[in-house]
């Protein structure tokens, strides 16, 4: 089934929509779709290594992009959602606390969120709903993606042949570490 899924996923990196489904998986994954854009921006770059920069580029502005919609669903969710819970509750004093945290580290949080196989789009929802400056919301998004995809592109333009035969041959062990970075991130920000 792996294998299947692989051989599809680079056939449709070498369509002639490849570009535009990337960017649309991108900006829709910093706000809630589930799959990073890692999933199709490797297969591509290992299919078109002389795209690698212009791959890497496409996916780094639509992710930045869709994290301001992320960031737009934490302010709105926030307001119909967030606060009469916390109402609810009596928590508003500790999201006030929470809040004037998140707000003095929120840039690092970032930072290491688009670096990272970190959830991102639960820190572009934090960060809206928190009222982090969108200024700097927006410029250590763009670091943290433009690092994190511009390093993989790197990678793969310089070593993708050797990468590529790697990935083929042991394909379950690739696809389970990064199940597993993915599921260490969601376990992180459960447990803050």
């Amino acid at each position: 089934m792996l294998q299947k899924l692989y051989n599809w996923t680079m056939s449709l990196a070498q369509s002639r929509y490849a570009l535009l489904i990337l960017a649309i998986v991108s900006f829709f994954e910093a706000s809630f779709f589930p799959i990073p854009p890692d999933a199709l921006m490797i297969p591509m770059i290992l299919a078109t290594p002389r795209r690698a920069f212009l791959i890497a580029s496409i996916t780094t502005v639509a992710s930045v992009l869709g994290g301001a919609l992320g960031y737009a669903t934490g302010i709105f969710l926030f307001e119909e959602v967030g606060r009469p819970v916390l109402e609810f509750y009596g928590k508003t004093e500790a999201f006030l606390t929470f809040k004037k945290f998140y707000n003095t580290y929120g840039p690092v949080v970032m930072l290491f969120s688009g670096i990272t196989p970190f959830p991102f789009k639960a820190t572009t929802i934090l960060s809206g709903a928190t009222g982090l400056d969108f200024g700097l919301f927006m410029a250590f998004t763009l670091i943290g993606r433009g690092v994190r995809f511009f390093i993989v592109a790197t990678l793969l333009w310089k070593f993708g042949p050797p990468i590529r035969h790697f990935i083929e041959k042991r394909l379950g062990m690739v696809f389970t570490i990064g199940l597993l970075a993915l599921l260490g991130g969601f376990l992180i920000l459960w447990m803050i």
